[in-house]
């Protein structure tokens, strides 16, 4: 009986970005893609129609980001779990936003 012939993968090798280089790609996206500095995201709302409040949950992110903006500025690495937080918190608001129609 012969043996299968070995099927050669030709997908190329990708290298994935050190952690720095992780948490800034979070950092521009989350800047791109969320209101971080739109006057109208830190306003409470008059009717208390929100679904968690869009203005701390932008306050959040913002602190975050600063934080992690002036610790890579310093040279600080984060570790694979500080990239994790981050995203999920970035991920988690951006939902609310969307629920709240500001996304």
């Amino acid at each position: 009986m012969n043996a299968p012939p070995l099927i050669k993968s030709h997908h190329k090798m990708t290298m994935k970005p050190d952690r720095v280089t992780a948490m800034q790609l979070i950092i521009d996206q989350a800047k791109r893609e969320l209101p971080l500095y739109d006057s109208d995201t830190f306003r409470c709302g008059t009717e208390s129609n929100c679904i968690g409040c869009p203005k701390k949950l932008m306050e959040l992110v913002e602190s975050e980001l600063s934080y992690w903006e002036h610790n890579l500025s310093r040279g600080s690495v984060p570790n694979f779990d500080d990239i994790r937080r981050f995203g999920k918190l970035c991920t988690n608001v951006k939902r609310g936003l969307v629920r709240n129609n500001i996304l």
